[in-house]
């Protein structure tokens, strides 16, 4: 986990959100693609950019489902885009992206007359998603229901 630490340091926020946009461009462009419109997710260092996308991507991106990571404090993007369905998935005991901090955010987006949930799963620690289970936070229970509600979203929006 150093080593992803460690990228996901030197990765400018601004440098992902403009690499997710190119493939935006390419799948919207893909001859198999029906629609004007994607939905993304994204997990830990995943999670912040699919937020700025979102906020940077207008109508092209109807839905967001970021896992435990999103921009915090001065890292945000301008939200006055963000018209995506967001559905947040966050773990309750997180280091690298604290609890209080990311549920800050929710309301403030509320606020603005975005459409933003944010689930924190109890008893959760951070990449609880992650099968691999690096960090010893597997929760297979809470990684089911969370990835349920990401289908679920991605279907409803689409």
């Amino acid at each position: 986990m150093d080593k992803a630490g460690e990228l996901m340091a030197s990765l400018p926020p601004e440098r992902a959100a403009r690499d997710m946009s190119g493939a935006i461009d390419y799948l919207l462009a893909y001859p198999s693609t029906i629609g004007d419109a994607v939905g993304v997710t994204g997990f830990c260092m995943g999670g912040m950019p699919t937020l700025m996308i979102a906020a940077l991507e207008g109508s092209r991106m109807v839905a967001a489902a970021p896992f435990y990571g999103a921009p915090l404090g001065d890292d945000g993007p301008d939200w006055s885009g963000l018209t995506a369905r967001v559905e947040g998935r966050f773990a309750a005991v997180d280091d690298f992206f604290p609890p209080d901090a990311v549920q800050g955010l929710e309301p403030t987006l509320r606020g603005m007359g975005r459409d933003v949930t944010f689930h924190d799963y109890e008893g959760t620690g951070h990449a609880f998603a992650n099968e691999e289970n690096p960090l010893g936070t597997l929760d297979e229970k809470a990684a089911a229901t969370a990835w349920n509600r990401t289908l679920d979203l991605l279907r409803s929006s689409l």
